[in-house]
């Protein structure tokens, strides 16, 4: 079965059957599925309803004073680590287990793990690939995901998304423009191991780039306007 009908299958079925035939088929017993999980285990870049959750507990404890936008921005960060400082925690200024519950907020790293990673990954794919094919959206996915894997790259979605200089939606503006909702269904896909590009960490629009380090490099896949490469 090639990756076009893998995805069509997948969009078919819908998220959560897809998930447990995965599952079901590489053997693992079980699985929680959370779309929509209250709150997030946060670090820099992390956006959602569990950022603003966050923020309005650290807003209570007097810790931060600015909107609650459910971004996980310099100013939350400030904030969280002032708050970790004053309960005597390592002041590393991510909002894990210890410091929410400390916050009187649930945890739930699995569940906060994959909203994170869908929201972040969702609006970046919008950003680079929007008016590409759904198979192109998801291998833009699989490409910050393959990086995160490679140790010549940061090794989160959030350090290999925001490492300067890597795309030019965070330089130009695009990443904070409302994301495409089949941005969120590809990057589930990505997430779920779903890899059009066999681990390339590369790619380049073939007609606009004029990146000669790029175009020298082995081309895996071409989707949409978009080559692959390693």
């Amino acid at each position: 079965m090639n990756v076009v009908n893998i995805i069509n299958m997948r969009k078919f079925l819908g998220f959560s059957v897809w998930c447990a035939l995965i599952f079901a088929v590489s053997g693992v017993s079980s699985v929680i599925i959370a779309d929509e999980p209250v709150l997030a285990l946060a670090e820099i870049g992390a956006r959602g309803e569990g950022v603003e959750n966050i923020q309005s507990a650290l807003r209570d404890f007097g810790y931060y004073f600015g909107a609650l936008d459910g971004i996980f921005g310099v100013k939350t960060q400030e904030a969280v680590m002032r708050f970790q400082e004053s309960r005597g925690f390592t002041a590393d200024g991510v909002a894990g287990a210890q410091t929410l519950k400390a916050l009187g907020l649930p945890v739930d790293v699995g569940a906060a793990n994959h909203e994170n990673a869908v929201n972040l990954l969702a609006r970046l794919i919008s950003a680079e690939a929007r008016r590409e094919p759904y198979a192109g959206q998801v291998a833009v996915g699989a490409v910050i995901l393959n990086r995160v894997k490679n140790p010549a790259f940061p090794d989160s979605i959030a350090g290999v998304i925001y490492q300067p200089g890597a795309f030019r939606s965070i330089k130009s503006g695009r990443f904070n423009n409302p994301v495409a909702e089949s941005a969120y269904r590809a990057a589930r896909d990505a997430l779920n191991n779903i890899d059009p590009v066999g681990g390339a960490v590369y790619f380049y629009h073939a007609k606009k780039s004029g990146d000669q380090w790029l175009r020298s490099r082995p081309v895996a896949a071409a989707l949409g306007n978009y080559l692959f490469c390693h």
